[in-house]
């Protein structure tokens, strides 16, 4: 009997999931008619800038046989993943706040949704990118794919326990979400997007690197040049524990407040 239920009710969030995920993917890619592009084009824009921008100093900068192009697409679509992920995660139990009426529909459910969709459009944009790099004759194949696989999925975890805690704080304290958008601006010369942190001065390094953002995008990059030799205190571990510490708080956030975030 009680199997049955645990099977019922695990049949049933699978069937709110997919529905939300549905309509999610429905509207995001619908809300214009060049939605979908935008998608790619904005962390393509992004590199395509930053290449023009450092090929100047591309010998100065860069050492070991570290493709230029290869490894600030790492650091844009890197950041992008956890940027999207946290910011679309903040807005989803506002945006679906009249689907609370079905009691089937939690709010956390409406966060992890848009989370595994962005995770769904990233990977395609990854390997847009990377293909027209390949286009051009760039070597995009990694040293190490295992390596560079768990430091994305890591990432993209980091983003939805920003996702998890700030859907919370955002829908209980507006002018606090508003504060954490503006953050990500900051966020973004602040993470090695478009620089090896390596380069940086050791007493700004060693504050940097309390940015678990640093650790996922220079551990992917580690794993894609054979020849990188970047910040030796660079960890996955480290990585790892801020996911998790984010991941239980943001979970226990909304067990706590999940009657809060239906009633608004």
């Amino acid at each position: 009997m009680s199997s049955a239920r645990v099977r019922s009710e695990f049949s049933v969030a699978l069937s709110v999931w997919r529905a939300l995920f549905l309509r999610e993917a429905s509207a995001r890619l619908a809300t214009g008619r060049a939605a979908w592009m935008w998608i790619l084009l904005e962390p393509a824009v992004h590199l395509v800038f930053l290449m023009v921008l450092f090929g100047v100093i591309r010998h100065r900068v860069m050492a070991g046989g570290v493709n230029t192009e290869v490894f600030i697409l790492v650091g844009v679509w890197g950041f992008f993943l956890v940027r999207n992920v946290a910011r679309r995660g903040m807005e989803a139990v506002n945006a679906n706040a009249a689907l609370f009426a079905y009691r089937q529909v939690r709010p956390v459910d409406t966060v992890l949704v848009r989370a595994a969709l962005e995770a769904f459009l990233y990977a395609i944009v990854w390997f847009a990118l990377l293909g027209g790099l390949a286009l051009f004759g760039i070597d995009v194949g990694p040293a190490d794919p295992i390596q560079v696989m768990v430091a994305a999925v890591l990432l993209w975890q980091l983003g939805l326990g920003m996702a998890l805690v700030f859907s919370v704080v955002g829908a209980l304290l507006p002018e606090a979400g508003k504060i954490v958008k503006l953050a990500f601006t900051p966020l973004y010369f602040l993470s090695a997007v478009m620089y090896p942190i390596g380069s940086v001065p050791r007493p700004l390094r060693d504050w940097l690197l309390l940015n678990p953002i640093v650790h996922g995008l220079e551990s992917m990059r580690g794993g894609y040049f054979a020849g990188y030799h970047g910040e030796t205190h660079i960890s996955l571990a480290y990585l790892g524990f801020v996911v998790l510490a984010l991941l239980f708080l943001g979970l226990a956030l909304h067990a706590r407040f999940a009657r809060r975030l239906v009633a608004q």
